[in-house]
């Protein structure tokens, strides 16, 4: 063979570096999971520690920072959350409209009788 013709080299052949987008984008999906448990822990751990300390009133804090963290960080939690207020209309008109629009991003539905 002359020497004109010899093949090249070989190289070795890596795969592509990761992009950061697709290794952020993962991170966000594993906190907002951890995020949505942990308000589902809150609003269980809530209804029990209201009961325990019935003068102070701690249990309700934590059900409404369970419910925002819930309903902010997972789809199924908030599709659960809204049947639960399609089903009982009563807790969407308990419910503050500062909290409606933090965890809906929609205004309270006004209910006619």
């Amino acid at each position: 063979m002359p020497d004109d013709q010899t093949p090249p080299p070989p190289t070795a052949t890596f795969a592509p570096p990761m992009r950061i987008h697709v290794l952020r984008q993962g991170v966000n999906v594993a906190v907002r999971q951890v995020l949505a448990l942990t308000g589902l822990v809150l609003i269980v751990l809530a209804v029990p520690v209201g009961f325990a300390t019935p003068f102070i009133p701690v249990g309700l804090p934590m059900g409404i920072v369970g419910v925002v963290l819930l309903g902010r960080n997972a789809v199924w939690g908030r599709r659960w959350m809204e049947n639960m207020l399609v089903r009982y209309p009563r807790l969407e008109r308990m419910a503050p409209n500062w909290l409606m629009m933090r965890v809906f991003g929609r205004e309270k539905r006004s209910f006619t009788e």
